[in-house]
């Protein structure tokens, strides 16, 4: 294994954690910044358990990438998509809503944790890119 190829692996298996991580505190109601991107908004118990039911879903995808490289392009496409559905709501009027609720509410932890993702997907391309096409195929 090269080390593009192990670096890749291990990121993999660094979001596999992430998830379960997320998937917990959505199930349990946890609200910590980083494992719940919109820790302070109004919410309902149900949508939790559904998020985190789904959560548990991206980490097996990410321990199918982690395993199968052909996987890793769908894996890495999902966490772009996941940054662009997260930006979408950052901007929504629907956040704004809520937002004006919360008296003195910011939307900048939830931009943060956005890019995070983001850097996520980049970081996962780069160390993709980098590994010799006929070793992917």
């Amino acid at each position: 294994m090269t080390q593009p190829e192990t670096i890749l692996r291990y990121s993999l298996l660094a979001c596999v954690v992430l998830f379960l991580a997320m998937a917990t505190a959505h199930f349990f109601g946890i609200k910590i910044p980083v494992l719940f991107v919109y820790y302070d908004t109004p919410f309902f118990a149900y949508q939790d358990k559904i998020i985190a039911f789904c959560v548990v879903v991206y980490a097996l995808f990410f321990l199918a990438a982690s395993r199968h490289q052909q996987v890793v392009p769908y894996a890495i496409t999902a966490m772009y998509v996941t940054s662009c559905g997260l930006t979408l709501v950052n901007v929504s009027d629907a956040l704004d809503e809520a937002m004006t609720a919360m008296e003195g509410a910011t939307t900048t932890p939830y931009w943060i944790q956005t890019g995070a993702i983001f850097g996520i997907a980049v970081w996962l391309t780069v160390w993709w890119r980098m590994i010799p096409k006929a070793r992917t195929e």
